[in-house]
């Protein structure tokens, strides 16, 4: 296994999964009020036709915001892992990486040679050094 690729990647999805922690609370947060709007089924009435629909918009509620619950703790667990590794680089590293990675954009590069005042070549060899620093943190290993 390929582990500085693995962080690699888990860099540059960094931003959107704690976007998807936002988001996936708020669609709990919206389930659980369109919840209360759906009308629960009378036990003591004869089950007529149609009334299944309730129950089918409630078991589909539940069933949706488990899976989202699910997912949020998931997201959770993978942006917690990746900024406990970003939080033992310098501040120099962690620039690097979020320059090169988390918020990479055209331009990036000289963007960090200017603000560090090094040439091309220094950022790369630096980005090298803090992708491997990053991994160790969060793999304990940089080769298979």
């Amino acid at each position: 296994m390929d582990w500085k690729r693995e962080a690699a990647d888990k860099l540059k999805d960094y931003e959107a999964r704690r976007q998807a922690l936002v988001n996936l609370s708020e669609e709990i947060e919206r389930l659980k009020a369109a919840m209360s709007g759906i009308r629960s089924a009378n036990s003591e009435v004869a089950p007529t036709r149609g009334n299944g629909r309730r129950e089918d918009a409630l078991l589909s509620n539940l069933v949706h915001r488990q899976e989202l619950e699910l997912r949020l703790e998931d997201a959770r667990l993978w942006v917690s892992m990746v900024e406990r590794a970003l939080s033992v680089l310098d501040q120099e590293e962690r620039l690097i990486l979020e320059g090169l990675f988390v918020n990479k954009s055209k331009g990036s590069v000289d963007r960090l040679c200017e603000r560090l005042n090094v040439e091309k070549t220094a950022v790369y060899e630096r980005k090298d050094k803090a992708l491997r620093h990053f991994t160790l943190a969060l793999y304990g290993a940089t080769e298979a």
